[in-house]
């Protein structure tokens, strides 16, 4: 069962486990399980999404109730007026705080279909380092390994954003197979027994498209679970590796302003 996050007449948020597709794509044909198909399986509801996560991506995925609204929060996510938080590990020490503005070119559709060629559109994410550790392991050509939880905050919406800015300033998210360091990403799966993209949206503050009133949802890391059987969930390896690295204090959500 997926866990709601906020609901109210018009809109309702999730917590998108990973491994999950919002909808259905050419890219995972094979895939019989939607977030989209689930959540409606479960409120009795129809539902369509406003935004999109990445498959490998945990975290707030927000739905609309009916098309008006689902066209009011595109335009507001289009727009940039839409803040997003995420947390990423990545390979590395970055700077404490930095802004990538490097532009993108959009790679699918919105059902995973290859597009032509295009002109690379501005793409421009803020981040900032929470904690660090350095490992006495050698795994690419050092004598120690070292990694970032970072936060990210998007100010576009790109394709693939966070993880094609991530690797152009050279350090890659941890768990990602098409963009990041495959020597790190086995580690990681061999080590910590982590075998998904270290990447969630833990928080979002948007306008309501009817209200007005300013919406904020905040979804602690360490809050997410994943199910391991018939009633039962255990806590996700997002979580896991954040406490075995005593980073669970570095990922908690920033108090409101």
């Amino acid at each position: 069962m997926l866990e709601i996050l906020y609901r109210d007449d018009q809109l309702i948020a999730i917590d998108k486990p990973a491994g999950l597709l919002v909808h259905r794509s050419d890219i995972d044909r094979h895939e019989t399980r939607f977030a989209v198909q689930l959540l409606r399986d479960q409120i009795g509801r129809r539902v369509q999404p406003v935004h999109r996560l990445d498959k490998g991506t945990s975290g707030v995925l927000l739905f609309a109730f009916d098309a008006t609204v689902a066209r009011e929060m595109g335009r507001q996510f289009e727009g940039g007026a839409v803040e997003k938080t995420y947390l990423a590990v990545v390979r590395g020490w970055p700077a404490e705080s930095g802004v990538i503005d490097h532009a993108l070119s959009r790679q699918h559709g919105d059902y995973g279909r290859k597009l032509p060629a295009a002109t690379a559109q501005p793409a421009v994410t803020h981040y900032r380092r929470l904690a660090t550790i350095e490992l006495p392991v050698a795994i690419d050509r050092y004598p120690s390994s070292r990694y970032a939880l970072l936060e990210l905050k998007p100010l576009t919406g790109r394709h693939h954003q966070l993880r094609r800015h991530l690797k152009h300033i050279s350090h890659p998210i941890i768990g990602d197979a098409t963009h990041g360091k495959g020597l790190h990403n086995r580690f990681f799966q061999r080590e910590f027994g982590c075998h998904r993209l270290l990447l969630a949206c833990v928080g979002m503050t948007f306008r309501h498209p009817v209200s007005g009133a300013s919406i904020v949802i905040d979804r602690s890391i360490m809050r997410h679970r994943v199910k391991v059987g018939a009633g039962e969930t255990a806590p996700d390896q997002f979580a896991v590796l954040l406490e075995r690295f005593d980073w669970s204090q570095a990922s908690a959500p920033c108090p409101a302003a």
